[in-house]
Parts: structure tokens; C-alpha cells; sequence
């Protein structure tokens, strides 16, 4: 956790884009690479849908938040996708349960991690 989920993309543009946004969430966020997942989402269009991305991630600093959509939508131009929609669906550490027990805090890099 967080999950970054692609929306509309083909799978080589959301591989070739990973290594990086994991990479550098994990520094603006100060989380463990290990726990960023990155997921692509096969969804049939009914209408006229953008391509997106959803950030399910617990609430940080707003000038995290902002840090990290920048840096995703940076990766992406950098590919050629101009007009992507970001979008965050913000958890609460109480209501996400591992192993049927809530985390009740959002999870740090420790210190021999950094």
C-alpha cells in the first residue's frame, strides 16, 4: 500500500513508467518501495473515459499529494500522455485491515531502510 492504478494504458507504457514512480513515491512519501503496487486496469469504456490514474494511498501533507501527481504526470508526458486525469481516493490506517487486523498507522521508512 499505496496502490497506483492505470486506467487506459497499454501494459509496456505503465512497465516502462514503474521503476521510476515507485522509486520516487517511496521518497516523497517516506514508505518502503516494497509496498508501492502498481496495477493496471483492464475496464470497458461505455462512454468517453480519460486515462487515469488512482492513488489509493493513506492522507499525507497536501504538498506531498501535489509532489506525487506531479512526478506521475511528469513520468507520463515524458511518454507522450499529455492529459492524463490524477486522482487520489484517500484510506483511513483504522479501516485498512491486513490479516484481518486494522494497521491504525500509516506505515515508515524506518531508519536502516533510508
Amino acid at each position: 500500500m499505496p496502490f497506483v492504478r492505470f486506467t487506459g494504458f497499454e501494459k509496456n507504457v505503465v512497465e516502462t513508467v514503474a521503476p521510476a514512480i515507485v522509486e520516487d513515491m517511496a521518497a516523497i512519501a517516506n514508505i518502503p518501495q516494497e509496498i508501492v503496487k502498481i496495477e493496471l486496469l483492464h475496464v470497458e469504456k461505455i462512454t468517453n473515459s480519460p486515462q487515469s490514474v488512482e492513488i489509493f494511498m493513506f492522507p499525507r501533507e497536501q504538498e506531498k499529494h501535489d509532489a506525487i501527481a506531479k512526478m506521475i504526470n511528469g513520468h507520463l508526458q515524458s511518454q507522450g500522455f499529455t492529459r492524463t486525469h490524477i486522482f487520489y481516493i484517500l484510506l483511513q490506517p483504522s479501516l485498512y485491515y491486513k490479516e484481518g487486523l486494522p494497521l491504525n498507522e500509516i506505515p515508515r521508512k524506518t531508519v536502516h531502510e533510508a
